[in-house]
């Protein structure tokens, strides 16, 4: 899961689907990572925390990273939160290959960054709820 700085939107991903996983008896290891650097070592936003809480997910144990390259390596899936992010993963890639494994979260749309507005926390959590039940279904098989 990527966003830009790792403290809100991929976070919550990383809770949400990582718990669904756990909760459906799968050996899935999730992980998220922001494209900027700023926030690394920092746990996720506190209203991140919060909204997570409220629906029985605790991420307030994550820490930021920056996306490396090696993740290519490591992950299967990398689904990133919004197009300008989406491409900034994409011309890290160096083949094919990896670049098969980058695509957007939603598929066809964006998360918004809830950063600057408070008030999305609750919407962006039941997005990427709804999103991370497909992805359990689809790559659960």
């Amino acid at each position: 899961m990527v966003c830009l700085g790792n403290i809100c939107r991929s976070p919550l991903a990383h809770g949400v689907l990582q718990h669904l996983a756990d909760s459906e008896g799968l050996d899935w290891v999730v992980d998220s990572a922001g494209t900027g650097g700023w926030h690394v070592g920092e746990p996720p936003d506190d209203r991140a925390v919060a909204v997570a809480g409220n629906h029985g997910i605790d991420i307030s144990c994550q820490r930021a990273q920056q996306f490396n390259p090696r993740h290519f390596d490591e992950y299967d899936h990398i689904l990133v939160m919004d197009r300008e992010n989406l491409n900034r993963i994409l011309a890290l890639a160096e083949s094919q290959q990896q670049r098969s494994k980058v695509r957007l979260f939603l598929e066809d749309s964006e998360v918004p960054d809830p950063y600057f507005d408070s008030r999305l926390f609750e919407l962006v959590y039941q997005q990427i709820e709804i999103r991370c039940r497909e992805l359990l279904r689809i790559l659960g098989k």
